[in-house]
């Protein structure tokens, strides 16, 4: 079934030059890249879209490192686009990461996992709206 998510290549990735990188990784799996945008991240959008982390202890943290440097906000269509992509990521902590994962290969602490991807279909509409706020035009 064909859907999409959001993903974003933190200030780290785009630090490294790991964007290109990692993007190709998702078109070689055959999903398409439908909207891209390279940004700095406003406070007011990186709390929403954490919001409902506003309670633990990391989120702060996270939110403040979202603000550090230039990100990238892309949407990825496919079928069974969420999973694929949570799977190509892998485990949160990098050390935990599979070997062949973005964050097997290329994370190297929790901290600085280089991305995030959307944890469900419902997650990856909010997510998609808060990051896209313009629309995404699929073709």
């Amino acid at each position: 079934m064909s859907e999409s998510t959001l993903i974003l290549i933190k200030p780290g990735g785009v630090q490294r030059n790991l964007i290109g990188t990692v993007l190709s990784r998702f078109e070689q799996r055959g999903l398409r890249i439908v909207a891209l945008k390279r940004l700095l991240a406003d406070r007011a959008t990186v709390e929403a879209h954490y919001d409902e982390h506003r309670e633990r202890a990391f989120f702060q943290d996270v939110c403040d490192y979202l603000c550090t440097g230039p990100i990238v906000a892309a949407v990825i269509t496919g079928d069974n686009a969420v999973k694929a992509v949570r799977a190509m990521m892998g485990a949160t902590n990098p050390i935990e990461a599979t070997p062949g994962t973005i964050r097997g290969d290329f994370g190297l602490t929790i901290d600085d996992n280089l991305t995030h991807s959307s944890s469900d279909p419902e997650a990856a509409l909010r997510e998609i709206a808060l990051w896209f706020p313009e629309g995404v035009a699929e073709r």
